[in-house]
């Protein structure tokens, strides 16, 4: 029988076959597993046309984990992607630098110009402030009133000698703990110095230690930290978002109330004084609050704006000083000579008398250890918040589409022995030899960022950890506890921490 036959009695054998829905969603799922297992960077980078190194898999188990810049590190080096690499978490698409030209290049683009906003940073009211808003005239407003109003100079100036009494009183609760417990956790007593120091340089207002107003802020700031520090899988599985499954959201809602309540009644007391007549401007020593209030017709700044922008202040002033302290002394603790070292230059600058601003200038052995924690311990390894593409882009020789979120490893760029001699080793002295800027022009060490989305409050954070540091360096030799080591196991929270809070003695000096 001839072909031409057989479609004459069957001439459905002349149609091809066609698929059923299940066969055709089984090669749509198939497909679709390939282009997971097999594009680099991953399941999120599947359907574009950029070719960028990086893992196939998802990096759930890097972020989840507790030092994410660790792994993020080995991930660059095992697939030779230290300048640039792409990886996936759910739908959102990722590149990560851990390599300083291109770094600088993509802090310094203004197609990386806003920040992806978290659920929880929306939720805690971020996207109003200066840290999450976009890029545009209202973020621009908000640059140009800390530049010319919240940091400057003169301002950071005016506030020095409230720095000096938090530092006398931290010195003096130090004290009062080594005598009823006969060792210090430091982490505690510096972060609510730090607190009480960001709490009168904003809203005018000091609190006692660990009594009444300030017990409440510090769980308010605590919670707050945790929030914007988790892992919330509804920022890359959409899905998700509809059920709230750790519960961020609903917790979020719930700080707000709280914040709302407690920052609008500071608001509410300042524009009192100004209705009694108790308020006189002063360019030098007025606290946030006044300076928003002072130009809020200017500014155009709603109430929930001023909220917004002097929480994220107490929020980005507080936790990196204090947790840089720690740090430090835990060093400290370790390297014994080079406490000694540093305390000899504070003897032979101030005597027995009372550290100053103007005093630290003249300690450059102590700013060469503030900067080399700063290296070893960057409180924001992953410079904290992440950059967003705005348009398409191209980033050395790769194409990197809009939508993407761009990280920096700042760790990994100051543990590269390409980069840096004998990186794991505490060495104060490689900076009295080579004087790296830490302020953002040089990307081997930028611990505040660089850019337009460099950190505002730098000037202010770096003058606080110096005078603080100089003081309790004069007061007392910081050594270990009876029969305990000092653990510098890390943890990434909204900062990179000491996984073992710092618990040591502090012994008094006497300086003669």
């Amino acid at each position: 029988m001839t072909p031409d036959f057989h479609l004459l009695l069957f001439p459905e054998l002349a149609q091809p076959p066609i698929l059923s829905f299940q066969a055709a969603l089984f090669i749509f799922l198939v497909t679709l597993l390939l282009a997971f297992y097999f594009t680099p960077g991953g399941l999120a980078w599947a359907l574009t046309k950029s070719i960028i190194p990086g893992p196939v898999s998802a990096l759930l188990g890097a972020f989840t984990g507790p030092t994410p810049h660790r792994a993020l590190a080995k991930l660059a080096r095992s697939h030779h992607a230290e300048k640039l690499m792409a990886f996936s978490i759910g739908l959102t698409r990722f590149v990560i630098s851990s390599e300083p030209e291109t770094a600088k290049e993509i802090l310094g683009s203004t197609a990386f110009a806003d920040r992806p906003v978290k659920e929880s940073a929306y939720e805690l009211l971020f996207h109003r402030a200066m840290g999450f808003a976009p890029y545009g005239e209202y973020w621009r407003s908000l640059r140009r009133i800390s530049a010319l109003h919240l940091f400057s100079p003169k301002r950071i100036s005016s506030f020095e000698k409230f720095r000096r009494q938090v530092g006398v009183k931290m010195v003096e609760e130090v004290k009062r703990v080594m005598s009823v417990n006969g060792h210090v956790e430091v982490k505690r007593v510096l972060h609510f110095g730090s607190l009480n120091n960001v709490m009168m340089t904003v809203f005018g207002k000091c609190y006692e230690f660990f009594e009444g107003e300030g017990v409440e802020l510090e769980g308010l700031v605590s919670e707050g930290y945790e929030l914007l520090g988790v892992f919330n899988w509804s920022d890359h599985f959409p899905v998700l978002g509809w059920l709230d499954l750790q519960g961020v959201r609903r917790r979020c809602r719930s700080l707000v109330q709280k914040v709302n309540a407690f920052v609008g009644r500071i608001i509410e007391e300042h524009r009192i004084k100004r209705v009694n007549g108790e308020y006189v401007k002063d360019e030098g020593v007025g606290d946030f609050v006044d300076v928003l209030l002072d130009l809020e017709n200017e500014s155009k700044l709603s109430e929930p704006d001023m909220i917004a922008v002097l929480w994220e202040m107490i929020f980005r002033g507080t936790d990196t000083v204090a947790i840089l302290l720690e740090w430090i002394l835990a060093r400290m603790v370790l390297h014994p000579e080079i406490q000694a070292k540093v305390q000899s230059e504070i003897d032979s600058v101030c005597g027995s008398k009372v550290v100053s601003d103007s005093d630290v200038a003249n300690m450059r052995y102590l700013q060469c250890i503030v900067k080399e924690a700063l290296r070893v311990h960057p409180p924001g390894p992953l410079l904290s918040w992440a950059r967003l593409a705005v348009h398409d882009v191209t980033v050395g020789e790769n194409h990197i589409p809009k939508g993407t979120t761009a990280m920096v490893n700042m760790w990994a760029i100051t543990h590269d022995e390409k980069v840096w001699a004998e990186p794991e080793k505490f060495k104060p002295e490689r900076f009295m030899e080579d004087d790296v800027s830490i302020m953002g022009s040089d990307l081997r060490l930028a611990p505040f960022g660089s850019g337009r989305r460099v950190c505002p409050g730098k000037a202010l954070g770096l003058a606080s950890v110096h005078l603080w540091l100089a003081q309790l360096l004069q007061s007392f030799r910081w050594v270990p506890s009876d029969g305990a080591t000092v653990d510098l196991e890390e943890c990434l929270k909204l900062s990179m921490e000491m996984k073992k809070p710092l618990a040591c003695k502090a012994v008094p000096r006497v300086v003669v």
